[in-house]
């Protein structure tokens, strides 16, 4: 249970009327009984409110919690930024049981800090360090000569290979995979492959080819505070390491190819795909489903829109969309412009039946 001076001290916003009132969960405002906090913070909530019973809510700045039939409100100027503050405040948590579990392998090399703890049947290789407090979910493995910081989470079945480096803070969702080998293979003879991409398309003489692989001698490293989704995959480096910055977030089912070099509070969404040997920028978001192709950059502050394909360099400060990549205002005007094709077309049909019949009835010279 709570109260609402607690959550509003969380906001570090002042309480309108009763603090004390105590309430066991958040809820949205047409559902709320007595005990739930209703979260309307945006005018179009309010509406809602007189459909459940609530008796204090969160509310967008300046409304009038009285004319609600409210005993109490905390008002906000940012509902998102109060979403991280409340449900920070109200989650408890995964529950993990203090201490090492018995089933839990740990090599006598390992060096385990103070208040871990670590789930059943987890592996932690030789010459693994893991920090203070971290907490290691069950079936997770940690390869040979991992360095994990302290108030690490891990969640269940997630896999760290060999000399991976990570810093603090760092949360990692379920299943995901941090230092698979990178996906590089070559072949004896020039391919096909290499042919089309020099030529845009002639692939020349075709004939067999088999693929040699190139290993992976790189590793992870990962900065603070940065976060992983479920089964998201960061692939170890070919030579150098694939680096991920301080503060950067990756949503589920990302994929991150050998020798990227990711910076800064990125935000990656789900099923964005990189391939091998890029190098992006700080505070660079890249939205759902987005592919970014081999050995380019993409400067700082660049934000690309759902499902966009990125093929080359991308400028600082740029927001682009589309399939390849284009300033967002000129996919726009492109796909504007798409929609009228077929009334285009129309337009071009009735012209050369005009042309034709104008041709057609005009004398010959002579």
């Amino acid at each position: 249970m709570f109260t609402l001076t607690e959550i509003a001290t969380a906001l570090g916003r002042p309480v309108e009327g009763d603090g004390s009132l105590t309430f066991v969960r958040a809820s949205e405002p047409a559902a709320a009984g007595p005990d739930d906090l209703a979260l309307a913070m945006s005018p179009a909530y309010g509406p809602a409110l007189t459909e459940g019973q609530a008796r204090g809510a969160i509310l967008w700045d300046g409304a009038d919690w009285r004319a609600m039939g409210l005993q109490g409100a905390v008002m906000v100027p940012r509902a998102r930024l109060a979403m991280a503050g409340i449900t920070a405040a109200l989650d408890a948590g995964p529950v993990m049981t203090p201490g090492i579990h018995p089933t839990a392998l740990i090599d006598p090399s390992a060096e385990v800090g103070p208040e871990v703890s670590v789930g059943p049947y987890a592996v932690i290789g030789p010459r693994s360090q893991i920090g203070a407090r971290a907490r290691i979910g069950a079936q997770v493995t940690i390869g040979a000569d991992v360095s994990l910081g302290c108030d690490a989470l891990i969640l269940p079945r997630v896999v760290i290979g060999d000399r991976v480096v990570i810093g603090a803070r760092f949360i990692c969702q379920p299943g995901a995979v941090i230092g698979g080998d990178g996906f590089s293979f070559v072949t004896p003879e020039e391919s096909g492959v290499e042919k089309a991409r020099k030529t845009l398309g002639d692939q020349g003489e075709i004939t067999e080819q088999s693929w040699t692989r190139i290993h992976s001698l790189g590793a992870v490293r990962i900065g603070d505070d940065v976060e992983v989704g479920s089964n998201a995959t960061i692939d170890r480096g070919t030579v150098a390491d694939t680096t991920v910055g301080r503060g950067t977030k990756i949503d589920n089912l990302v994929m991150i190819g050998h020798n990227n070099r990711i910076g800064e509070d990125c935000l990656l969404c789900g099923q964005v795909g990189m391939a091998g040997g890029t190098t992006v920028g700080n505070r660079v978001v890249l939205a759902g489903q987005v592919g970014v192709s081999d050995n380019i950059s993409i400067g700082d502050d660049v934000v690309a829109g759902g499902g966009t394909k990125i093929l080359s360099k991308v400028a600082a400060g740029e927001v682009i969309l589309g399939y390849p990549a284009v300033k967002m205002e000129t996919n726009m005007a492109m796909y504007r412009a798409l929609r009228r094709l077929p009334r285009m077309a129309e337009q071009v049909a009735e012209l050369r039946k005009t042309v034709t019949a104008l041709v057609q009835g005009k004398p010959h010279d002579t």
